[in-house]
């Protein structure tokens, strides 16, 4: 692997992680707000924990979760950059992580998540949760395109 290649993924996968962080706060608000219900990253970890037989503490939950939502965030982040190529403005940049952060929400919520049955599709789940994951989704992408 060349080393270019290499340095945008590892940047990638940093700013990923870091724009996982707002993208959580505007979760949380949103769940705080009686929008959300169950978080999707707990929902997911609570399903694959479950399928693979593992049942962890609160705590060691709460912190697989957490490991797993930022994990996520910095793979989908590498990935982002890898995709992305060279640099470009940040307003650029932030505007293609925008598209790429939908795209990310269309394949998983409408995509792999309904498909193995971990969560309904937007247009059957709970009203305020799809929007406001778009919302995150969209916080998310313009963070990692501005960080990355």
């Amino acid at each position: 692997m060349d080393k270019a290649l290499l340095r945008r993924l590892l940047v990638g996968a940093a700013a990923g992680a870091l724009a996982t962080v707002p993208m959580t706060g505007v979760m949380l608000g949103a769940q705080r707000l009686g929008l959300m219900g169950k978080l999707p990253p707990r929902k997911i970890t609570d399903a694959a924990l479950s399928r693979v037989g593992i049942h962890p503490s609160r705590k060691g939950r709460k912190l697989l979760t957490t490991l797993s939502h930022l994990g996520y965030g910095a793979a989908c982040g590498a990935l982002f950059t890898a995709v992305r190529g060279e640099r470009q403005s940040r307003l650029g940049s932030a505007g293609a992580g925008a598209l790429y952060a939908s795209m990310v929400w269309l394949l998983s919520y409408a995509g792999w998540v309904p498909a193995l049955d971990i969560m309904p599709r937007p247009t059957k789940d709970r009203n305020g949760r799809p929007t406001s994951m778009v919302v995150a989704h969209l916080v998310y992408g313009t963070s990692l395109g501005a960080l990355a």
